[in-house]
């Protein structure tokens, strides 16, 4: 008989956050497979939980999933910690809940605590629809490109952000989103916790007076404006477009000018990619 594969959650700062549920799996299974063992047995010390601990973290995700999936399947019971929060969510964890799904294993999902509800509950901003974005890449353009993708997201979005990618990624945004609502969380839970409820230009300035320390979580507010209506034709080049409005009845010399007219081009430049039509 196959074992179980419990989730569980660990505190995101405050060590009293940690259930008695979470205690109690964690002292009973046969093997606690953690994010960074080193940041852990701190963890498991506080808690007096002595188990046999592996290492299960992004690099290894795919080769380690297969060895855990084993020790369940003979009959082994594992717990997933990441260093903080819910595993799965932007930590370890997903890859091993498929595998464990596609072995017909147990699962069992821990609640507890999770640094983007926490955020978000507490922003001020629309809670009833939401959208999880976590980090944004660490490349400029790639992470502008992901910003022009929820541009016009009409949900608060949550996204995660690292201390030294705090500052551009506002002006990113501020310049892409617009100067929108914004709750930036830093430290959740621990000593020095702090929550900044303004507009994005204004928590710029702040962050420009003051040195820029923790781990945070940005609540932005979702778009109010009225969308953008797509052209259908967008993704087509200059010879596709002219033969779908070919297709839908239009003449040649009439698409060719309603192409250069929609994509601003010279008519020769057109015309050069349909002679044969």
């Amino acid at each position: 008989m196959s074992g179980k594969l419990y989730i569980c959650p660990t505190p995101i700062g405050n060590l009293e956050d940690m259930t008695y549920r979470t205690v109690r799996i964690l002292n009973e299974v046969d093997v606690i497979a953690a994010e960074d063992t080193r940041h852990s047995i701190r963890l498991l010390n506080h808690f007096e939980i002595s188990k046999p601990l592996t290492s299960y973290h992004e690099h290894n995700e795919e080769s380690k999933g297969g060895y855990l999936i084993e020790k369940l399947l003979a009959g082994e019971n594992i717990a997933i910690i990441s260093d903080a929060g819910m595993p799965g969510i932007s930590d370890p964890g997903e890859v091993i809940i498929k595998q464990a799904i596609e072995n017909n294993i147990e699962i069992e999902v821990l609640p507890g605590a999770t640094a983007s509800i926490t955020a978000l509950v507490g922003s001020g901003l629309e809670t009833r629809k939401f959208a999880f974005e976590g980090f944004l890449d660490r490349d400029k353009k790639v992470r502008r490109q992901q910003l022009e993708e929820v541009k016009e997201e009409a949900r608060t979005i949550i996204f995660y952000e690292s201390p030294h990618r705090l500052k551009d990624t506002l002006k990113d945004m501020l310049k892409i989103l617009g100067n929108r609502k914004i709750a930036v969380n830093r430290e959740l839970t621990k000593k020095y916790q702090e929550v900044i409820r303004q507009d994005i230009e204004t928590v710029i300035d702040i962050f420009n007076e003051k040195e820029v320390k923790g781990e945070f979580v940005l609540i932005v507010e979702g778009f109010t404006g009225e969308k953008t209506v797509k052209n259908s034709y967008d993704g087509l080049s200059e010879r596709e477009y002219v033969i779908t409005l070919m297709e839908d009845g239009i003449d040649k010399k009439e698409a060719i000018k309603v192409v250069c007219k929609e994509r601003k081009l010279k008519k020769d430049v057109v015309y050069k990619q349909v002679l044969d039509l």
